[in-house]
């Protein structure tokens, strides 16, 4: 196992704990919270919210 997947599990981690790309960024040493976003953050499932967003327009 290379040290991006540690990286990358950390990350995902941290984001489904609810902490800012700019935290998390600054816990991986990057200065930038978009590159976090770009390589280290996952997309993610729909949110609850959007879910029922859409359903009301069916």
């Amino acid at each position: 196992m290379k040290s991006h997947a540690f990286r990358k599990t950390a990350a995902t981690v941290l984001d489904e704990a609810g902490l800012s790309a700019r935290m998390i960024a600054d816990q991986l040493g990057h200065t930038r919270p978009s590159m976090t976003q770009d390589r280290y953050m996952g997309r993610g499932t729909v949110s609850p919210a959007t879910a029922a967003a859409l359903e009301d327009i069916l």
